[in-house]
């Protein structure tokens, strides 16, 4: 079954779980869903938290999601995106290794992230 991602429109944020894996299998589809999403959500969005704590394997398409998220994020410097991760998970890792982790503020906690709102 495709992914597609139901967004949670919290009263600071929009909140958007990620599929368990992230790959080339799936890349496009998850990227199309989650930028469908944006473009939904334009004129209110914020504050944007990707849930990548259900997120158990990640391979460089995931990274690469991640930074066409905050490109289409921005021009408007409105806007805002955090992530959440497992702290000793496989994507927090990954995040790190990247760089991504200091690009972007990312969480190890989910409600964390959405607190910081």
């Amino acid at each position: 079954m495709p992914f597609a991602p139901t967004p949670r429109d919290l009263p600071n944020c929009t909140l958007l779980a990620l599929p368990p894996e992230i790959d080339i299998s799936n890349a496009a589809t998850v990227r199309a869903h989650t930028l469908g999403v944006l473009d939904l959500r334009r004129d209110r969005l914020r504050l944007l938290v990707l849930d990548l704590t259900g997120t158990r394997f990640m391979d460089s398409q995931g990274v690469r999601l991640i930074n066409e998220v905050r490109a289409h994020l921005h021009p408007p410097p409105r806007t805002h995106l955090r992530v959440a991760a497992e702290p000793d998970g496989l994507v927090s890792r990954l995040l790190e290794l990247t760089g991504l982790r200091r690009d972007i503020p990312v969480y190890d906690d989910l409600a964390e992230a959405i607190e910081a709102a």
